[in-house]
C-alpha cells in the first residue's frame, strides 16, 4: 500500500450526515444559529486527520444548479425534499472552516461532486496514491479497486468502515466492482430518483446478474425470460439503460488532480509524537 494517502471528501453528503447525527438535539448558540451541521463536519475532519494522518486531502461539493444528468432526465433527484434553512446557512462557514486548513475545495459547474471526486481519484490512482473516499454514499462503490477505497463513517458516529473490493463484491452479491452501476440500473435507486426496471429488487438484480453480467445483455437476452419479468424487461429496456447511464459516475471531468494543492501540513502533536 501506497505511503501516499489521499482522502476526497464528499462534502455535501457529510455536512448532511452531521446535521441529522444531532437532529434530536440540535446543537445551538448564543446567538440561536444551529451549528450541528459545522460542529459535525469539522469533528469528522479533524478525527480524519489525526487518526489517518493522510498525505494528501480535499473537499468536493456539489455546484449550485443542475447538473448533465439532469439534462439527461428531468426528474433526476426531482423526490428530494428543500435542504434545511440551518445546512443551507451553515454550508458558507463550513467552506471558510475548510479553507482556515488550507484544504483545497473543489466543485465542478455541471458536475456532482460524486463524479469530482471520481475523476480525482483515478488519476491519483495512477499516479500511486492510496485513495480513500469519505462519504456514506453507496454509488461510490463502483469506484472501489486496488487502491481506492470507501471510507464510510458509521451511522452512530463512532468507528468506520473501508471498504475494498472483497467488502464491496460481498455487500452487494455481485462478481466485478463495476456490475454495482448495473445493480443500480436495474433495481433504481429512490434516493436519487432514478426508476430502474419496475419489479426488480436487490435479489432480483443480483440474480440476473449472475446469469447476464450486464443490463445490456440482460435486455438482449430478453426472450429467454419468463411471464411478468420478460414483459417489463422488454417495455422499460431503454429506461433500464438510461438508470444505469444516471447511476454512472463520470470519470471525465474537466479537472486534474493536483498534489501540491492536495498536500496536507501538519505536524504532529506531542501526544501523536508520544
Amino acid at each position: 500500500m501506497s505511503e501516499k494517502k489521499l482522502f476526497l471528501l464528499d462534502g455535501h453528503a457529510l455536512v448532511y450526515r452531521a446535521h441529522f447525527a444531532f437532529i434530536t438535539r440540535p446543537l445551538i448558540n448564543s446567538k440561536g444559529v444551529n451549528t450541528s451541521a459545522m460542529t459535525g463536519f469539522t469533528r469528522t475532519l479533524w478525527d480524519l486527520i489525526r487518526n489517518e494522518k493522510p498525505t494528501h486531502l480535499a473537499v468536493a461539493f456539489d455546484p449550485s444548479g443542475p447538473t448533465f444528468r439532469h439534462e439527461m432526465y428531468e426528474p433526476y433527484k426531482a423526490n428530494r425534499e428543500e435542504q434545511p434553512d440551518d445546512i443551507r446557512n451553515a454550508f458558507p462557514y463550513i467552506e471558510r472552516i475548510v479553507r482556515g486548513f488550507k484544504i483545497p475545495i473543489i466543485s465542478i459547474p455541471g458536475y456532482e461532486a460524486d463524479d469530482a471526486i471520481g475523476t480525482l481519484a483515478k488519476q491519483a490512482e495512477k499516479e500511486g496514491y492510496t485513495v480513500y473516499m469519505v462519504t456514506p454514499d453507496k454509488d461510490y462503490a463502483q469506484l472501489v479497486s486496488e487502491n481506492i477505497y470507501m471510507y464510510k463513517p458509521s451511522r452512530q458516529g463512532n468507528g468506520v468502515d473501508i471498504l475494498g473490493e472483497k467488502e464491496i463484491l460481498e455487500n452487494w452479491g455481485i462478481e466485478k466492482v463495476d456490475q454495482v452501476i448495473d445493480m443500480l440500473g436495474l433495481m433504481g435507486d429512490s434516493v436519487d430518483n432514478i426508476p430502474g426496471i419496475p419489479g426488480i429488487g436487490p435479489k432480483t438484480a443480483v440474480k440476473l446478474l449472475a446469469t447476464y453480467g450486464s443490463v445490456e445483455n440482460l435486455i438482449e437476452n430478453a426472450h429467454e425470460l419468463k411471464g411478468k419479468q420478460k414483459e417489463r424487461v422488454i417495455e422499460f429496456a431503454e429506461q433500464g439503460l438510461l438508470s444505469k447511464t444516471l447511476a454512472t459516475i463520470d470519470l471525465e471531468v474537466p479537472i486534474q488532480f493536483d498534489a501540491k494543492a492536495c498536500l496536507l501540513y501538519t505536524s504532529p502533536s506531542p501526544r501523536d509524537r508520544g
